[in-house]
């Protein structure tokens, strides 16, 4: 029977897929510039952060994923430049090789809408747009011509600048075709990198986007192009990082009931707030920031009350209670923007930390009923974090 579950555990692991349409953050390792670039020539991206499928460790982070230029055009006075890129291979950090079939994409709403306003559309990169020295734009269909992705660009190519995209650069990689990997050791607890693709989580998250009216298809449990543009918009709404993807920290969102508990704060050292449990917290922390400069008599620009003696007591607790709320706003920014889990659960800790120097420092000072009954509240959300806090 020991023998019959070792193997049902391992069979469990051996088959986990990416869904085609999946996104994968990757840094490129070299720089790109459409004025040096080569048709044919391949260049290296790293995987930002762990990918998990299911809970199972499938792509560790620190694997690289292949690019290739198949169109290039320098810069004219008259034309940016432009380059076309594709994604063919994934090596492990183990050196295990996997083909793929990838293509550029993005996380920017308006970028990513204008990809998908006509499927199957070609993406390049388009010099003199965007943040990382390229705008990233769909240009006509996969089967035209390098003639025909200028002429579907148009007015994009106006400002005849060439595509310059530095090494570090972050870019979003989308699988044109499903990816069967294996799971790496032991299934983890429900993380904010993991993505989820079984039918019944699939379906509660597309319940759940038909009820705020992302959604609109057929409850049936299937990862389709309909269901990744609901979570796209629904990520880009919520300040989520934009991939369509159905990722632990999206399914926190959605109030989904997932397996090993993700966003019910099971009160554990090491879990995460959900972003609007880190959200409330933040807003609650600032308010009490007001209501102790308020009670010290303090302005908003730092100035202190000449009238009044304030103790050391006094002042140690307004810096005390400034930085936590300052740690807050940080803390829900990591919530809402950082896939890796490790860095999260260290982040709650540090804010575990930061509520501790404001239990000791409102020990040294006379604090009003309501400032105590407002931080006593804080402190009761920080038990999702951590079980062991505030005792």
């Amino acid at each position: 029977m020991l023998s019959l579950l070792a193997f049902s555990s391992v069979s469990a692991q051996a088959r986990l897929a990416l869904p085609r349409g999946s996104v994968i953050i990757v840094r490129t390792n070299t720089a790109l510039e459409s004025s040096t670039a080569r048709v044919g020539q391949t260049f290296e991206t790293r995987v930002s952060d762990v990918v998990n499928v299911d809970n199972y460790n499938v792509i560790p982070a620190g694997s690289t994923i292949r690019g290739v230029i198949t169109v290039v055009q320098p810069a004219t006075r008259q034309q940016s430049g432009v380059i076309e890129v594709n994604f063919d291979r994934l090596t492990l950090t183990d050196g295990t090789v996997f083909t793929i079939d990838g293509k550029l994409t993005s996380t920017d709403s308006a970028e990513r809408r204008q990809i998908e306003s006509s499927t199957d559309q070609r993406v390049v990169l388009v010099g003199g747009r965007g943040g990382i020295g390229a705008g990233i734009a769909g240009a006509g269909a996969a089967s035209g011509s390098s003639s025909s992705i200028l002429a579907a660009l148009g007015g994009l190519l106006s400002e005849g600048r060439d595509v310059r995209v530095p090494a570090g650069t972050t870019l979003a990689v989308q699988l044109e075709q499903r990816l069967v990997l294996r799971g790496r050791g032991s299934r983890l607890a429900d993380n904010a990198s993991s993505l989820y693709t079984a039918e019944e989580i699939i379906s509660a998250a597309q319940r759940a986007l038909a009820q705020q009216n992302y959604y609109r298809g057929t409850i049936d449990g299937q990862m389709t192009y309909a269901t990744q543009r609901a979570l796209f918009e629904y990520q880009l709404d919520r300040g989520i990082t934009a991939t369509g993807n159905l990722d632990g920290r999206t399914a926190q969102a959605l109030g989904l009931t997932l397996g090993g508990g993700t966003g019910t704060g099971t009160g554990s050292a090491g879990a995460a707030l959900s972003i609007d449990q880190a959200s409330t917290v933040r807003r609650a922390a600032q308010s009490v920031v007001g209501r102790v400069r308020q009670e010290l008599a303090v302005s908003t620009i730092g100035r202190l009350d000449t009238r009044r003696a304030y103790s050391e007591g006094d002042i140690r607790f307004w810096f005390a209670i400034s930085a936590f709320a300052d740690n807050s706003s940080l803390y829900e920014q990591i919530v809402r923007n950082t896939s890796n889990n490790q860095g999260t659960v260290l982040a709650g800790s540090a804010l575990i930390d930061a509520a501790r120097r404001v239990d000791t420092a409102m020990q040294g000072t006379r604090v009003s009923f309501a400032t105590q009954s407002a931080w006593a509240s804080i402190r009761s959300q920080l038990t999702a974090l951590d079980s062991t806090y505030p005792r």
